[in-house]
C-alpha cells in the first residue's frame, strides 16, 4: 500500500506545472562546446526536384578552414524551407530564427531552400496546400541522399519555416533526427486566420504581401541563368498573384475560406501530428500570433511520449522568432540550445544533459516567474469560475466578477471601431512589427484607455492569489435585433494603482456560437476551452428576442492575479486592426449587443487553476 501511495504522488508530482527553478543539475551545468571551424562558404541556388517535375532551389552553407576553404567532410545537415526568399534570410532579422554560422562552425552543415513559388524556386505558391507540404518531406528527403552529408538531418526556423518542420516530420524521411520549430501554428484557421469566426485583417494581408513581395524581387538565379531566372520570377507574378487575390477576394466577401474545411484542414500541421515521432523543441510566446496552437503541438507529442520540450515566454511574434529574451527561461540562448539538442539527438554526443531541460517552462505573468513540468493541462488543474454579475456602463460603472451569486443585469456593448487599437492585441496580430516601431507606447503595458471604450467587468481585490493555467471561456449570454455581431473579450490584472495588464483575449462571432461539445476542453465538468465548428452548415443567427449563451474562446495563458490585485473581463464589439467581420456579417456588427447576467443568465468567465 505504501509502495502504491509512493508511486501515485510521484506520477502526480511529474504532471503538476510548479513555480520553482529546474532542478539542481547533479555536477557542473551544461555549456556549449566551442567552435571547431573559423569561417563558412556559401554555394548557392542548388537544384532541389520535386516529384512533380518542379525545381525549388537552396543554398548551402558549409564550415571553411582558416584559409576560407569550404571543409568537404560529410557533416549532418540542418535544413530551412522558407516562403520569404532565401536570398534575404541574413538580413531579415528576428522573422529568420537564429544565425546558422554557430551551427555550421561546430561541425553542421545548413540548407535553406525557397518554397515553391517563391525565392529562386519553381512553381506557384499554394500557401501550405498539400502539394507545397508534400514538397518538405521530398526536400528532407534529398538532403539525406547528398554526397555532402552523412546521412543525419535536422530543422530549425520560426513561424513558416516552423510549420514546415511539422509536416517534413510527419512525411518521415530517412534520416530526419530532431527538428526545432519555433512559434508554428496547430490549427490556422483557429490560431490566426479566422480567430472566432471573424477574418485576421492585420497579420494575414501582410503575410501574403510579405511572401509574394519577396517572391517578385529577382531571384540570385537570374545571374548565372537568366532564362530561367526571369521565368520563375513570371510564373511567381501571375501563379502567386491570382492565388493571393483570389483567396483574400473571396474570404471578404463570405465566400469557402470564410469557413473552416479542407482548405484549412490540410493547412494545419495538427491534422498530421500524430505522425510525427522525432525529438521536438517547441518555442512560443504569449503574445505571438500562434499563441493557441503551439501549445496544442507540444500537448500532441507530449502525450504520445515524443521526446519534446517546450519554452512559452513573454515574446511577440518577430521576439519568439529570434529568440530574444529565451535565455531568461534558464537554458542558454536560442543557438546554445539548437546546439544542445541536435548535439544529443542528431550527432548523439555526450553530457548534452537534456534531462535538465524542463518537458514545459511557462513564464507566469504577474508575478514574472517560470512554472515548469510536462504536461500541458495536468489532470491536477481544478475549475475556477467567476459570474458576471449586476450592469456595467461604458466608460462608467463597472460590473462585477464574482464567485458568488451575480446580480441581474443588462449590459449593452456597443460597437466603436477603435476598440482594440491602443492595446497589445495591435502588436500581437501585426506579428510585433508595431512594438518594434513604437517600443514605448504606453497603451501596450496599460490596457485602461482602451478599457473605457466598452464595459467591464472586475472582482474585488483578492485576498489570495489567483493563477491562471490554460485556455479560458468566457460564457455571455446574448441578445441583439441585428441577430449576429461580434464579441471581443479581454482578460486583465488590474493592479491597486490602476494600471491595467491585458493578459490575454478572444474573440466570438455571434451567429457561429455552435458549440462542438466532443471536440471541446473541460477541467472536471467545466467548460475552459469551446470548439465551434464554424462551417457555413453551422452558422445560426439569433432568433429575434432569443437570449442565448455565447461561448468565447479565450486564448491561453499562465497568470498570477496578486493578492490585492483585481482580475478584469472587458467585453467588446471590434478588435481593431486584427479582425473585420465579413462583409455580409459586417452590418450585425454594428449594432450593439445586449449582454445579461444573473441568476437565469449566468454569464461567467471560467479556467483552469493549480
Amino acid at each position: 500500500m505504501l509502495r502504491r501511495t509512493i508511486t501515485v504522488l510521484a506520477v502526480t508530482a511529474a504532471s503538476l506545472l510548479v513555480t520553482a527553478p529546474p532542478a539542481p543539475a547533479a555536477s557542473k551545468p551544461w555549456a556549449p562546446r566551442a567552435e571547431q571551424y573559423p569561417g563558412t562558404v556559401l554555394e548557392r541556388d542548388l537544384r532541389i526536384p520535386m516529384s512533380d517535375g518542379t525545381v525549388l532551389r537552396g543554398d548551402l552553407l558549409r564550415p571553411a578552414d582558416a584559409t576560407g576553404k569550404a571543409v568537404t567532410k560529410r557533416l549532418p545537415v540542418v535544413v530551412t524551407i522558407t516562403a520569404y526568399n532565401k536570398s534575404l534570410q541574413s538580413s531579415a532579422g528576428g522573422l529568420a530564427g537564429g544565425d546558422p554560422s554557430y551551427l555550421v562552425k561546430r561541425g553542421y552543415l545548413q540548407l535553406t531552400v525557397d518554397a515553391r513559388g517563391t525565392g529562386s524556386s519553381g512553381g506557384t505558391w499554394c500557401a501550405f496546400c498539400r502539394r507545397e507540404t508534400k514538397d518538405f518531406g521530398e526536400v528532407m528527403q534529398w538532403a539525406h541522399e547528398q554526397p555532402w552529408t552523412d546521412g543525419r538531418t535536422a530543422m530549425s526556423g520560426p513561424s513558416y519555416m516552423g510549420i514546415s518542420q511539422l509536416f517534413a516530420a510527419a512525411a518521415k524521411p530517412d534520416g530526419l533526427k530532431a527538428i526545432f520549430p519555433q512559434v508554428p501554428a496547430a490549427d490556422v484557421y483557429r490560431d490566426v486566420v479566422a480567430s472566432g469566426g471573424a477574418l485576421d485583417v492585420g497579420f494575414i494581408p501582410l503575410w501574403i504581401g510579405l511572401v509574394n513581395g519577396t517572391a517578385l524581387i529577382p531571384p540570385q538565379l537570374t545571374a548565372t541563368d537568366p532564362v530561367t531566372g526571369i521565368g520563375t520570377l513570371v510564373e511567381h507574378l501571375v501563379g502567386n498573384g491570382l492565388f493571393s487575390v483570389n483567396l483574400l477576394v473571396s474570404a471578404l466577401g463570405g465566400g469557402e475560406p470564410a469557413y473552416d474545411g479542407d482548405f484549412y484542414a490540410q493547412r494545419s500541421p495538427i491534422t498530421v501530428a500524430s505522425k510525427i515521432t522525432v525529438p521536438t523543441f517547441l518555442v512560443g510566446g504569449e503574445y505571438d500570433l500562434f499563441q493557441r496552437g503551439t501549445p496544442l503541438v507540444y500537448e500532441n507529442l507530449q502525450k504520445r511520449k515524443v521526446p519534446v520540450k517546450m519554452i512559452i515566454g513573454p515574446w511577440d511574434h518577430l521576439q519568439a522568432s529570434g529568440g530574444t529574451g529565451l535565455e531568461k527561461a534558464g537554458y542558454g540562448s536560442l543557438a546554445q540550445l539548437q546546439l544542445r539538442w541536435f548535439d544529443h539527438y542528431v550527432k548523439q554526443l555526450p553530457g548534452q544533459r537534456i534531462g535538465d531541460i524542463a518537458g514545459l517552462s511557462y513564464y507566469e505573468q504577474g508575478s514574472g516567474r517560470w512554472a515548469r513540468g510536462t504536461a500541458w493541462m495536468p489532470s491536477t488543474l481544478e475549475a475556477r469560475t467567476y459570474r458576471l454579475s449586476g450592469t456595467a456602463t461604458t466608460g462608467g460603472t463597472a460590473g462585477t466578477l464574482t464567485t458568488g451569486a451575480p446580480l441581474p443585469g443588462t449590459t449593452k456593448v456597443p460597437p466603436v471601431p477603435v476598440q482594440g487599437l491602443c492595446t497589445r492585441s495591435t502588436n500581437q496580430w501585426t506579428a510585433g512589427i508595431v512594438g518594434l516601431a513604437l517600443p514605448d507606447l504606453p497603451c501596450f503595458t496599460n490596457n485602461a484607455f482602451n478599457d473605457r471604450l466598452g464595459p467591464v467587468f472586475q472582482t474585488a481585490p483578492v485576498s489570495r492569489d489567483v493563477v491562471i493555467h490554460g485556455p479560458l471561456n468566457a460564457r455571455l449570454y446574448t441578445s441583439t435585433p441585428a441577430r449576429n455581431g461580434m464579441y471581443s473579450v479581454t482578460v486583465s490584472d488590474v493592479a491597486p494603482d490602476g494600471t491595467v495588464s491585458r493578459l490575454t483575449g478572444g474573440w466570438q462571432v455571434v451567429s457561429q456560437r455552435a458549440l462542438d461539445t466532443s471536440r471541446s476542453r473541460y477541467v472536471g465538468s467545466t467548460l475552459v476551452q469551446p470548439y465551434h465548428p464554424f462551417t457555413r452548415a453551422a452558422r445560426s443567427p439569433l432568433a429575434s428576442g432569443a437570449i442565448e449563451p455565447v461561448d468565447v474562446e479565450v486564448f491561453p495563458t499562465r497568470a498570477r492575479i496578486a493578492k490585492g490585485h483585481r482580475l478584469r473581463v472587458s467585453v467588446q464589439a471590434f478588435d481593431v486592426p486584427h479582425l473585420l467581420p465579413t462583409l455580409t456579417d459586417l452590418p450585425g456588427t454594428l449594432v450593439p449587443l445586449r449582454l445579461h447576467t444573473g441568476p437565469a443568465y449566468p454569464s461567467s468567465l471560467s479556467f483552469g487553476t493549480p
